[in-house]
């Protein structure tokens, strides 16, 4: 080993040092401690130094995983002792992350792709967080991106990769709210859910544990995943874990694991430690989406495995227990039998079934309890199966309170406990109930008249049953009595109670009896601090003065002391779920444990008091309770008044609301008279207008039937005319121009033959259009004259209309008839100048149509042209400016040649001539 890490510190070769390094590997295992401590800080800086080559730092990282893990063979195992072991790899792991930096360095290989790096890292990681997880975890929660980096792990294609860094946030994740919250938010439950669903679900293999488990790590225990868990939708996607076919035979072990593993995570969202707000969110979410529903399902199927149906039953409790919604619903469920029964009545036969496993009643009492938690209603409808009234006389179906009751009286031990404390929590918080029990009737024997359901219990306690047995029922005697006088009244009234009570506490038993002493002495206290002194022998005072004599009011509450005392007791008192390792630790109830705590020292008050004392505090609750009564009556008057005050309220909207409509109503009306008024005086004048003129002009326009309106109308058509006229000449005007314009145009682009030939196209083409314009202008002074001619008869129809055809002595100087013939035919003769006037402007639009189209025509082709000439001029430059270079080059080579003596040819001058285009320049380079 000292030479292998000689050669890993000294050689520079790669390959050497490789060898070197798998060389300690298969080493590590069986020499572990002389590995780890020669070579762990060699191969640490391998890890820093060649971090190029990935085979070498896979080895590396193996060697320091088999030092640090404590997960050997068997037969190392046999060698060393686990506490050996133990000590090893948590002081391997202590030198490895003394320095923080092999902590970071290691996140970083964990993100390289290599599969013989990142899977090795991995492993590592996982080791160390196992050896010494919270320093581990601090290390990676300081470090940038450190959770983050661990995220990815789930998100790789290599399974064998994913499974392992499932493993590693598992260890990662333990007792640290802080890096619970960061993963959580890292997505990680989608990630979770979406390889559950991948693996099967519940019939995925260990996988699907693996990720519940850690999912379980995420949760409990902290309510802002447990919110961020509900509030991202992920209860939903919990239901189909829990969809059981009909063939439920035949389970794997794996699939059992699963299935307990994913009830427990539902039980831990619901669980009755959680805030009570966030439990009831995860209750409502639940039935709404139809968990509680199949929970309900495996609850009533066939076939389900012991220890499934035992959870499904807890799981059951817990997500109804306080939400009425969810209570309610329970109620309704059926079990598929013939005929149907109620779920809560099959579960209560388990209960009493003393063949059934004991964890299976533990856990239906416990869904029994919570279906009774803070549900009134549920608390009436069983009880109401006990009495007379309701009780099925046929006897075809057994109700939940006939079962309770053949709990209680059975010879089964714990069926007695249980039936009492279901009774008991049937009647928690609930005075009216208790009340109504005491009118429940056992028919005990034939021939013999029935007892009370609160006699038969006192009768089987005096009897001398098991310990057991008597403890459930005086807890159920207890919690009947607390805060009832009426109860207590009944139950002083058995003359026999008391006394039995107090030789029970009196006598100087064994330790398994004590605990039934301390029960006796509670009930005893509660029938003295609940006591009403109704019936004389047995007022507080004469209780007090019995303890006092009997048993001594020092022993009295010692033996009180010894319920609290109880180991048992401090148990039960933790959580709601009953839970026992045995039978015979069945003894206390975890609502029963919350009654002691209130009433123990109540009690022990009480029994000190003095009858002054008593005196007074019974005048001081007289006084408290007339001072309730006034409180009460006067909550009562002023709960009517509001209610008054609220009719009031509302009647005086009714009334405002009427009001305003009215008021709505009436300035419409008094607007409408207005308006009808206004009318009014209009037709007055015109009515008085109308008289007068036909005082003065007789009966002119009456007779013809002619009015007014008429001349207005052909006024108002003329004033049309003239505009469009108007209008037509100002476009006659604008085509005149652009016209002009396009020849004064096309005469400047006359340069080209392309450009003449366009140009003889368009001088016909404007020709043609000079002749429609000189046609339009003829028919528009046509149009003018005509219109000149209607306005000479529209004015001489008005002199007609305005002058009074009067002759002397008021005799019409022209008959009615005649005049209307003349108003008549002009009429006509305008109608037919606005018919033509009308077409004309129809004709002259298509003209305008036609021309401007043409004109259009005309503008594209002249656009073209100058295009066309524009592009030609260009070329035109273009050679110029070669030719000009050419010019000045052939120059100069003639000035070399000259001074060189050589002589220049004329063939040269007509070359250079041609190419330039002009035969001039060429004849003058001949002369030169």
């Amino acid at each position: 080993i000292q030479k292998l890490c000689d050669r890993v510190a000294s050689s520079t070769l790669l390959d050497d040092r490789r060898d070197a390094v798998r060389a300690l590997k298969s080493l590590s295992k069986k020499y572990r401690l002389e590995v780890g401590i020669q070579a762990m800080e060699h191969l640490i800086r391998v890890l820093q130094t060649d971090r190029s080559d990935s085979e070498i730092i896979g080895y590396a990282l193996d060697t320091l995983c088999n030092v640090i893990s404590n997960d050997l063979e068997e037969e190392e195992q046999e060698e060393n002792t686990a506490k050996h072991i133990d000590d090893l790899g948590s002081q391997f792991t202590e030198i490895f992350i003394k320095q923080q930096e092999n902590v970071t360095l290691l996140l970083t290989l964990v993100e390289e792709f290599d599969f013989h790096v990142r899977w090795p890292g991995v492993k590592l990681l996982t080791s160390l967080l196992k050896q010494q997880g919270p320093q581990v975890q601090q290390i990676i929660l300081v470090s940038p991106m450190g959770v983050s980096r661990l995220m990815d792990l789930l998100a790789d294609s290599r399974e064998v990769i994913r499974n392992d860094g499932v493993l590693l946030l598992q260890q990662l994740t333990k007792s640290n709210a802080a890096i619970q919250k960061i993963v959580a938010f890292e997505n990680a439950f989608e990630r979770l859910l979406d390889i559950i669903i991948e693996e099967g679900n519940s019939d995925g293999g260990i996988v699907v544990e693996d990720c519940l488990l850690l999912l379980q790590n995420l949760l409990k225990n902290n309510n802002s995943n447990q919110n961020f868990f509900k509030e991202g939708s992920y209860i939903q996607r919990m239901k189909p874990w829990f969809e059981v076919g009909d063939d439920n035979c035949g389970w794997s072990a794996q699939k059992v694991t699963n299935l307990h593993l994913m009830l427990q995570l539902v039980r831990v969202l619901v669980s009755p430690t959680n805030p009570p707000g966030a439990t009831s969110s995860c209750q409502k979410a639940m039935f709404h989406c139809g968990l509680l529903q199949q929970l309900c399902t495996i609850l009533m199927a066939t076939g389900v495995p012991a220890d499934i149906l035992t959870e499904t039953i807890n799981t059951v409790s817990e997500v109804i227990r306080g939400c009425q919604t969810n209570q309610d619903y329970f109620a309704s469920v059926n079990a598929p039998s013939n005929p149907p029964r109620p779920a809560i009545v099959v579960l209560l036969m388990s209960m009493v079934n003393e063949r059934q496993p004991f964890v299976l009643r533990c856990a239906v009492l416990y869904c029994f309890q919570c279906f009774l938690y803070k549900n009134q209603k549920g608390q009436g409808e069983i009880v109401s199966t006990l009495l007379p009234s309701t009780i099925d006389a046929t006897g075809n179906s057994v109700s939940a309170g006939q079962l309770l009751c053949g709990g209680l009286f059975s010879t089964d031990s714990l069926s007695n406990w249980c039936a009492a404390v279901a009774l008991a929590h049937a009647l928690q918080e609930n005075a009216t109930l208790k009340e109504q029990l005491l009118r429940v009737q056992l028919a005990t024997s034939i021939g013999n008249p029935p007892v009370s359901l609160l006699q038969q219990c006192t009768n089987i306690l005096s009897q001398g049953s098991k310990v057991q047995t008597r403890v459930g029922l005086l807890m159920l005697l207890c919690t009947w009595l607390s805060n009832c006088s009426i109860a207590v009244t009944h139950f002083l009234h058995n003359p026999a109670n008391i006394p039995f009570l107090t030789g029970q506490i009196a006598e100087n038993l064994g330790e398994e009896e004590q605990l039934v002493q301390g029960l006796c002495a509670l009930l005893l206290g509660i029938s003295i601090y609940y006591n009403d002194n109704s019936l004389e022998n047995y007022r507080k005072e004469k209780l007090k003065q019995l303890i006092e004599k009997r048993i001594g009011r020092e022993n009295f509450t010692e033996k009180l002391g010894f319920i609290s005392k109880h180991e048992l007791y401090s148990r039960a008192a933790q959580k709601p779920q009953p839970s026992f390792s045995s039978p015979e630790h069945m003894i206390f109830d975890h609502e029963f444990t919350r009654l002691v705590k209130e009433l123990e020292g109540v009690i022990s008050k009480a029994i000190y008091k003095s009858s002054e004392e008593d005196k007074k505090e019974e005048e001081v609750k007289k006084t408290l309770e007339q001072h309730d009564n006034i409180v009460t009556h006067y909550k009562k008057v002023i709960r009517e008044q509001d209610q008054e005050l609220e009719e009031l309220k509302q009647r005086i909207n009714t009334l405002t609301s009427q009001n305003e409509q009215l008021q709505a109503t009436v300035t419409q009306q008094v607007s409408q008279i207005q308006q009808h008024k206004d009318q009014y005086n209009l037709l007055k004048v015109q009515l008085g207008k109308d008289s007068q003129h036909h005082n003065s002009h007789s009966d002119t326009f009456q007779m013809n039937g002619i009015q007014t309106e008429e001349v207005s109308k052909l006024k108002e058509e003329l004033e049309e005319w003239k505009n469009k006229h108007e209008m037509l000449q100002g476009q006659l005007r604008e085509r005149d121009s652009v016209i002009e314009k396009l020849n004064s145009s096309q005469l400047e682009m006359g340069t080209t033959d392309q450009s003449s030939q366009t140009s003889k196209s368009g001088g016909l083409e404007h020709s043609e259009l000079q002749k429609e314009l000189e046609m339009l202008r003829s028919q528009m002074q046509l149009q003018s004259t005509e219109i000149s001619k209607l306005q000479i008869e529209n004015q001489k129809l008005q002199k007609a209309t305005a002058e009074p055809v009067l002759g002397d002595s008021g005799a019409p100087a022209a008959t009615g008839s005649d005049l209307e013939g003349q108003l008549e035919q002009e009429i006509k003769e305008l109608k037919s100048q606005v018919k033509a006037l009308s077409e004309e402007k129809e004709s002259l639009k298509q003209h305008l149509d036609s021309s401007s189209s043409t004109v259009a025509i005309l503008q594209d082709e002249k656009s073209k042209l100058q295009r066309e000439v524009a592009e030609s001029k260009k070329e035109q430059d273009d050679l110029l400016v070669l030719l000009a270079d050419q010019d000045q080059k052939i120059s100069a080579l003639k000035m070399k040649l000259k001074d060189l003596g050589v002589p220049v040819e004329d063939e040269d001058d007509i070359e250079s001539g041609d190419q330039g285009d002009e035969d001039e320049d060429g004849d003058e380079e001949e002369q030169d």
